[in-house]
């Protein structure tokens, strides 16, 4: 279930409450909204849950079905591959019914040990396999706002928030 609101947030405002009284009581009927909309959600969430079940059941046969025949498809194009692309001039072959294609993925490297490789690539001199990635270091600009503004191009921004939370109380978990 997704995660519920505990607090509302918006740019800070003047009321239109008169009241610390009506300040208190829209408070806890924006709690109350808050709630109703969860509820709310949890039972959609319930029934979408149901509604995919029972698709995935229906659906479940054809992808089995699929994968099946799929197969087979394939293990008779394999065998007679040479034949079907004229010894390997072609890559895509048009049937009355569809194509088929053999088609390379793009190449991918995989890494397992990073430190050691990095370390292998070093002492080989591959320095070319390897980069140092330079970025900016905003924490380092918070620390230094009056040196770091002066630079063309960075700014800091901050913005005051106003924050609702209405009060809630969790029910105690029951030992199983």
């Amino acid at each position: 279930m997704a995660k519920a609101a505990k607090r509302l947030k918006a740019t800070a405002a003047t009321g239109v409450l008169q009241s610390r009284d009506e300040v208190i009581e829209a408070i806890s009927t924006i709690g109350q909204h808050v709630r109703d909309r969860t509820k709310i959600e949890a039972d959609m969430n319930d029934e979408l849950s149901g509604i995919r079940g029972q698709f995935e059941g229906l659906a479940a046969p054809h992808a089995q079905a699929i994968a099946d025949l799929s197969k087979g498809v394939q293990a008779w194009c394999e065998a007679h591959r040479a034949e079907l692309t004229q010894n390997g001039k072609t890559k895509t072959v048009s049937l009355s019914s569809g194509e088929v294609k053999w088609r390379l993925t793009p190449s991918k490297v995989s890494i397992k040990g990073e430190e050691a490789v990095l370390a292998l690539l070093a002492a080989r001199k591959l320095e070319r396999f390897t980069r140092v990635k330079t970025e900016i270091n905003k924490e380092a600009i918070l620390n230094e706002p009056d040196i770091a503004t002066a630079v063309p191009g960075i700014t800091i921004s901050q913005r005051e928030e106003f924050v609702i939370e209405p009060f809630e109380t969790a029910l105690a978990e029951v030992a199983a």
